[in-house]
């Protein structure tokens, strides 16, 4: 279903304060895409879209049973990503990291997520753990935390928020500790106005003397080598480094999507001087045969790097092939929305139109670190070739 079809059969939101009472978990495209235009605008998503993503399952989509989550795959991630994409890439972004999040909220100890998930595995969690930042300071039971960290994507409606910060208690070389604290000790400055990704909200956020217990914390290490619990899910003992690229990448998948759907408008509705279909143009065919077929291609290497991850194949050689793919993939995607927006024409140009924003919003995917072409490919070249040859 295109996000026009969803639109369609989509009602007009009475309330502004959660998801409409009817909706289900296959019409968040159409919410995302309703409130696309105003988030832009306000730089915010709008609290329809944000109910509605919960609807949705994703805030409890990598939360662990025992706490009521569904403690999902990743492949089954990829499509509700990629279709909310289509409609809102800054959408996409908060939806696949809300999920994401609680991925890495499962790495603490039992009582902290008690704490988190005791009363509803639908919480929301951001995150600003790379790089660690801030000063750490022992306490009786736990930590004081203090300092300020950048890019906390949907943190304006988290209700949690995991920093991380370097613990130089121990005399020898730093541990790298991950903090979950409780969102209205937070303090959020608004430095996130970007050219892309406009509506994540990824501000920086503050904390002054936080105590933070023990049991709310837990190393970097865990999040390495997965969860040890043998009874834990697939989705906890996967470390991290086989799925952060493929995580990230999915938001794109969809915004090439809605790049294509909104040239394919464009184009639609034109004419050549001699009064035939715009459509009639070999170029025009060309263009579209490319890059839809581009489209295509970097789904199944995102289809297979999901398959890798929910396969439990953990090796040093799958995880460089997944960075490798995922940064191909959005290099594929990129690629592909550059054509369409070179060839869509003026009115493809005109701002608040769903090509130049998917097109500024890919681009803005395309520059995060986890993606980036270089270090995916010495990772997979570290794969290829013997030490020191």
């Amino acid at each position: 279903m295109t996000v026009l079809d969803a639109l369609a059969s989509l009602a007009a939101p009475a309330s502004l304060d959660a998801a409409p009472a009817s909706l289900d978990a296959g019409t968040l495209p159409a919410v995302a895409a309703l409130h696309a235009e105003e988030a832009e605008r306000t730089g915010r998503l709008h609290p329809e879209v944000v109910g509605a993503m919960t609807v949705a399952g994703l805030a409890r989509h990598f939360v662990p049973r025992r706490w009521g989550g569904t403690a999902g795959g990743f492949a089954e991630l990829l499509d509700t990503v990629a279709g909310v994409g289509s409609a809102c890439a800054s959408t996409a972004w908060c939806a696949v990291l809300l999920a994401a999040h609680g991925r890495l909220a499962a790495h603490l100890p039992a009582e902290g997520q008690r704490e988190l998930w005791g009363d509803s595995p639908d919480v929301r969690v951001a995150a600003a753990i790379v790089p660690p930042a801030g000063r750490l300071a022992p306490a009786p039971g736990g930590w004081t935390l203090s300092g300020e960290w950048g890019f906390a994507s949907g943190v304006e409606h988290a209700d949690w928020v995991l920093l991380a910060s370097l613990d130089h208690s121990g005399g020898g070389a730093p541990a790298y500790r991950v903090l979950a604290v409780p969102r209205e000790a937070v303090r959020i400055r608004e430095t996130w106005d970007a050219v892309g990704l406009r509506a994540t909200g990824s501000h920086s956020v503050t904390v002054d003397g936080v105590f933070v217990p023990e049991h709310r914390t837990f190393l970097r290490e865990a999040l390495v080598t997965g969860v040890a619990d043998t009874d834990a899910a697939p989705c906890h003992r996967v470390p991290y480094q086989l799925v952060t690229a493929l995580l990230f990448a999915l938001p794109a998948l969809g915004a090439a999507r809605g790049a294509l759907e909104a040239w394919t408008l464009l184009v639609g509705s034109r004419r050549l001087p001699d009064g035939r279909p715009l459509a009639d143009d070999p170029a025009v065919q060309q263009t579209l045969a490319r890059c839809s077929a581009e489209i295509d291609a970097a789904r199944l290497l995102l289809e297979a790097a999901a398959a890798r991850a929910d396969g439990l194949r953990a090796g040093p050689a799958d995880a460089a092939l997944n960075q490798r793919d995922a940064a191909l993939a959005v290099d594929l995607l990129t690629g592909a929305v550059e054509r369409l927006m070179r060839t869509g024409g003026a009115r493809g140009l005109v701002a608040g139109g769903g090509l130049e924003r998917a097109w500024r919003d890919i681009h803005a995917i395309a520059a995060h670190a986890a993606l980036q072409p270089a270090p995916a490919a010495a990772a997979y070249a570290a794969t290829v070739f013997p030490s020191g040859a």
